[in-house]
């Protein structure tokens, strides 16, 4: 039997959830929560979907269909605690947008109510459904790059810039994902520094370092205010620096293989040459909805996008604001807690 499901929230990325909701074979779209009919009636054309499917302005109205079996929110940060918790409470899985809330306290609740359910509570982190990212992965994980020694990323383009988050909360989540996938850690402390320019108490310029319990470290740069669009991340080991740059579209993920060779008292380079790594062409946000539907199926926690990853993600984010706060002051990150 289908899982039906509601999508709160029609906007760029909600229609996007719409799409693979609706085309996927084990699911049912029942309903579209959003505020703006303009934006519902550019749906239901869009995706041609047919006049059984409820357009709602508010969630309230149809918070209490028959047969409803989740809902998937794709609204702004600050509304998702108490969707969330009025999902879970109605026995609904819930599917959320990234951040899972903006407080990781409420993200603990969150998880704990979902436990109590015995409802899923997934979050998407789309990238670590990427198949570059998976692929990425499995090579750090051979031993292909030697030892690691650092990270780095740059997201930055100019705009969209956001009235209720600062850059670092907009941006930075995706980057601290993949590194985490990647090094399968979570970093120790965590250092912030920013700059404002174009609205107070709003950072537009973020650079944030990570220091992993093994001593790897990452220097992340996140911009807003900057013309030149990046995409681009990277770890860098004994043997060579994997790559992965979302702006090259037909060579994202490369290896850069290199390492150097002592003569003397001299270090020379040795074994230069540059990989493009190949990998399955899939569509990360359709492996996302299929993982989601297949937790509610098997009623399993998921390892890689569960409430509690996002949880974690959010506990990061904060010691980084306190960071800001404090003038790039380093800030420890507490503890793993049992999920």
């Amino acid at each position: 039997m289908n899982t039906k499901i509601a999508v709160l929230g029609a906007g760029r990325w909600g229609v996007h959830l719409i799409r693979n909701f609706h085309e996927h074979p084990q699911a049912e779209v029942v309903a579209v929560v959003d505020p703006h009919q303009d934006k519902l009636a550019a749906c239901r054309e869009r995706l041609q979907l047919d006049d059984k499917v409820i357009m709602a302005a508010e969630w309230e109205s149809i918070r209490n269909i028959l047969e409803l079996d989740a809902v998937a929110i794709a609204t702004p940060a600050s509304t998702h605690y108490a969707l969330i918790t009025d999902a879970l409470q109605l026995g609904y899985h819930v599917f959320a947008e990234k951040p899972l809330t903006l407080d990781p306290i409420q993200c603990q609740e969150l998880c704990q109510l979902a436990a109590n359910q015995a409802k899923q509570l997934f979050v998407d982190h789309t990238y670590l459904f990427h198949p570059a990212v998976i692929k990425g992965r499995e090579l750090i994980e051979s031993g292909e790059l030697g030892e690691l020694r650092y990270g780095y990323a740059s997201r930055t383009h100019l705009g969209p810039v956001r009235q209720d988050v600062d850059a670092l909360w907009d941006l930075a989540i995706h980057d601290l994902a993949i590194f985490n996938y990647w090094l399968q850690a979570t970093p120790i402390t965590v250092a912030a520094r920013g700059k404002v320019w174009l609205q107070p108490n709003l950072a537009d310029l973020v650079w944030v370092t990570l220091t992993y319990p093994n001593g790897f470290q990452a220097e992340f740069h996140f911009c807003w205010s900057n013309a030149d669009k990046q995409r681009r991340l990277g770890v860098a080991g004994s043997k060579g620096t994997l790559i992965f740059d979302e702006m090259l579209a037909e060579s994202p993920l490369t290896l850069q293989r290199g390492y150097f060779h002592q003569k003397d008292e001299n270090f020379v380079p040795a074994g230069q040459n540059r990989e493009v790594i190949k990998f399955e062409a899939a569509e990360p946000l359709q492996r996302v909805c299929d993982r989601f539907l297949e937790s509610i199926l098997k009623n399993q926690v998921d390892p890689i996008s569960s409430g509690w990853v996002g949880t974690k993600l959010v506990e990061i984010l904060s010691c980084l604001t306190l960071s800001l706060e404090q003038g790039g002051a380093a800030i420890a990150i507490p503890p793993e807690k049992p999920s």
